[in-house]
C-alpha cells in the first residue's frame, strides 16, 4: 500500500467506502429494479416471453463480458479514473434506456448500462482494497458493508421499481440512475485517492471482444434454444461461435505477452475456487429473483408495487445479516465453513420455492424459502468475495477483481439463460394458463437449488479455510 494510501485521513476512508458501497448498491440495483417492470415493459415495447429475459441479460452479459477489460484498465490508468469515467457511461445508458420505444433500443441502452458498470464495479473493489487492505479487521468490515450494498440494491430496486412502474411509468426505473450518477462522478474526485496507475502496459482487445462476444452466444443460444429448437441449426450455430470464441480467448491469454488475464492467477490458491462458488452462487441467486418476480405477478396476480414489496423481507434480511452474522462467522469458523453452509442453505430453500402451486399462498409458499435462500445468500456471499479478492498480488487488484465479478456475472447470464431454457420448456411459455407457468417456474427453482447444491459440494472440495486477509 502506498505511503499516500497508508496516511489517507480514517474518517475519510470511510466516507469513501460510502461512495464505493454506492457503486455496488446501483450496480445491483440496475438488475433488481427492472424485475417489477418487466410486464408493463413486455406490453410496451414489444418483448415475447422467451426473449424477455434479454432485458436483463443485455445489461448481464455486456457488464460480465467487460469486467475483465475493466480492472484491467483500473490497474493500468488508475481506478479513481475508471471509477468517474464508468458513471459517465452509465448515466448515458441509463438515459437512453429511459427513452427506448422499441425492443432493440431497449436492449442498446442496457448494454451501455453494462459497459459502464463494467469500469465502475472492479475499480471500485480496487479503491476498497487501497483504503483497508492493511488491517485485516478493518477489510471484513468494509467488505460486510461493500456486500450488504448488494442486497440493500436489491431491496430499493424491487421496492422502488414497484412504486415507479406502479405510479409513474417504467422509464423511471432507469432515469433514476441519473442524479445518483451525478453525486458519483463528482464524490469520485473529492473522497478517493488518485491510487497507483501503471500506464505502460497494453490493453487485450482482442481478448475483451472473444470474451464478451463468446458469452453474449452462449447466453443466445441456451435461450433461444427452447423456441427454436436444441437440435436446430440456430442453436447449434450459435453454441459453435460461442466455443470457438471463447477458445480463441483462452489461447490468445495464453500466448499475449500482456493478456486481458493472467490465466496462471487462477492458480493462486483459493482464488480460482472461489470464484467458482461466486459463479454457481449467482446461478442459482439470480435466476430465483427473476422468477419469483414472474410467479408472483402472473401467477398469483400481484401488481407491480405488492410485488416489490413482497421481496423486501427477503432483501432486508440478506443485507442485515451480511452485516452483523457474515462477518461474526468468518471471525467464528473462517472462510470455508460459510461458504459450504450458505450455498447448502440457499439449494434447501430453492428446493422450498419449488413446491409453489397455482393457487399458493405468499405467506407459506413464497416467504419462508425466500428468506432461508437469502440467509444462504448472505453467508456464502462475503467469504466468497474477500476470498477471491485477497488471494492475488496487491499489483494485479483490479484484476482480481474484475475477475470474481466477471464470474458473479457469467454465473448469473448462463444461470438465467439455462434455468429460463428449463422453465419454457416445462410450460413457463404460455402465459395466462397459472397451472403451466407455476410448473415451469417450479422446475426453474428446483434447477437453481441443484446448481447451489453442486457449489456447496465443490466448495467443500476445493477451498481451504482461512481467514480473508
Amino acid at each position: 500500500m502506498s505511503t499516500a494510501t497508508k496516511t489517507y485521513a480514517r474518517r475519510t476512508r470511510w466516507w469513501a467506502l460510502g461512495l464505493i458501497a454506492t457503486a455496488q448498491f446501483m450496480v445491483i440495483m440496475d438488475t433488481s429494479i427492472i424485475g417489477v417492470a418487466l410486464p408493463q415493459m413486455q406490453a410496451d415495447l414489444g418483448f415475447t416471453q422467451h426473449n424477455l429475459s434479454w432485458v436483463f441479460n443485455a445489461y448481464v452479459v455486456v457488464f460480465g463480458g467487460l469486467l475483465l477489460l475493466g480492472g484491467r484498465m483500473s490497474d493500468l490508468f488508475g481506478a479513481r479514473k475508471m471509477f468517474g469515467g464508468g458513471w459517465f457511461i452509465l448515466l448515458v445508458g441509463s438515459l437512453v434506456a429511459g427513452l427506448a420505444g422499441n425492443v432493440g433500443v431497449e436492449l442498446a441502452g442496457r448494454a451501455v448500462q453494462g459497459i459502464g458498470a463494467a469500469l465502475i464495479a472492479p475499480s471500485a473493489l480496487t479503491l476498497l482494497m487501497m483504503l483497508f487492505g492493511a488491517n485485516p479487521k478493518e477489510l471484513t468490515r468494509a467488505l460486510a458493508l461493500y456486500g450488504a450494498a448488494a442486497p440493500a440494491g436489491g431491496t430499493a430496486g424491487v421496492f422502488l421499481g414497484g412504486v415507479i412502474t406502479e405510479y409513474i411509468s417504467w422509464p423511471w426505473v432507469f432515469f433514476i440512475n441519473i442524479p445518483i450518477a451525478v453525486i458519483a462522478i463528482i464524490g469520485a474526485r473529492v473522497l478517493m485517492p488518485a491510487g497507483t496507475r501503471n500506464g505502460r502496459g497494453s490493453i487485450d482487445i482482442f481478448g475483451a471482444l472473444t470474451v464478451t462476444l463468446g458469452l453474449g452466444a452462449a447466453v443466445y443460444g441456451v435461450v433461444r434454444a427452447p423456441e427454436v429448437g436444441w437440435g436446430s441449426g440456430e442453436t447449434w450455430i450459435a453454441l459453435g461461435i460461442a466455443a470457438v470464441l471463447l477458445i480463441a480467448f483462452v489461447i490468445a491469454q495464453t500466448v499475449r505477452r500482456e493478456p486481458l488475464m493472467r490465466l496462471s492467477i487462477l492458480g493462486t490458491p483459493n482464488l480460482g475456487a472461489a470464484n467458482l462458488a461466486q459463479m454457481l452462487l449467482a446461478g442459482a441467486w439470480i435466476p430465483m429473483w427473476f422468477f419469483l418476480n414472474l410467479y408472483l405477478q402472473q401467477v398469483l396476480g400481484y401488481t407491480a408495487f405488492p410485488s416489490g414489496a413482497a421481496l423486501l423481507p427477503m432483501t432486508i434480511l440478506t443485507m442485515i445479516a451480511m452485516v452483523v452474522l457474515a462477518p461474526w462467522v468468518i471471525a467464528r469458523f473462517g472462510t470455508k465453513t460459510p461458504i459450504v453452509v450458505g450455498l447448502l442453505l440457499l439449494a434447501l430453500g430453492m428446493g422450498w420455492l419449488s413446491l409453489v402451486q397455482p393457487d399458493g399462498n405468499y405467506w407459506v409458499d413464497v416467504l419462508p424459502a425466500s428468506l432461508l435462500a437469502a440467509l444462504g445468500m448472505s453467508l456464502a456471499f462475503i467469504p466468497s468475495l474477500g476470498t477471491a479478492i485477497s488471494a492475488a498480488r496487491p499489483e494485479e487488484g483490479g484484476l482480481a477483481a474484475g475477475i470474481v465479478n466477471t464470474s458473479y456475472q457469467v454465473g448469473s447470464a448462463l444461470g438465467l439463460a439455462a434455468m429460463t431454457a428449463v422453465a419454457a420448456a416445462y410450460g413457463a411459455d404460455q402465459l395466462g394458463n397459472a397451472a403451466a407457468l407455476t410448473n415451469g417456474f417450479s422446475t426453474a427453482f428446483l434447477g437453481a437449488g441443484g446448481i447451489a447444491l453442486v457449489g456447496a459440494i465443490l466448495a467443500l472440495l476445493t477451498i481451504r479455510s482461512r481467514p480473508i486477509a
